[in-house]
């Protein structure tokens, strides 16, 4: 079976998050500049078989979208143009940053290593993936 490949899309990084082979666990994968993600997906794609990205979609309490879904829309656009054979779904985001945060208190993360964004956004992407798994 495929993995699949989540994407927490930033305007600087990009959080990713991935599932084993059996598409049951989610982990965290890595955080790229966002100027690299395609050359990263790109690389990855050689060496993994991935059958289905989901991409973080935020929106605001009323469900309506969040100004960022503005970047967003067009990395949709050139994901399909370049990975046509992988599906794209999109989820939910709203809360996955404080989601995230509060689960680097509980696991007992410093001060210091809370502040590390790049941890932040590979665990906000495990988070988005967690819930596609969990509801599908």
């Amino acid at each position: 079976m495929a993995r699949i490949l989540a994407i927490d899309y930033g305007k600087v990084r990009t959080g990713i998050a991935i599932t084993d082979e059996l598409q049951l666990i989610a982990s965290g994968l890595t955080t790229v500049k966002t100027t690299t993600l395609f050359s990263f997906l790109e690389d990855y794609l050689t060496k993994e078989n991935v059958g289905l990205f989901i991409v973080g979609e935020p929106k605001q309490m009323d469900y309506s979208p969040s100004e960022s879904e503005a970047l967003i829309v067009p990395f949709l656009v050139e994901l399909e143009k370049r990975f046509p054979e992988i599906e794209i779904k999109r989820v939910d985001e709203r809360f996955t940053s404080k989601m995230a945060f509060q689960a680097m208190i509980d696991s007992g993360l410093s001060k210091k290593k809370r502040r590390n964004k790049a941890l932040l956004d590979e665990i906000s992407a495990t988070i988005i993936l967690q819930t596609y798994l969990s509801g599908r």
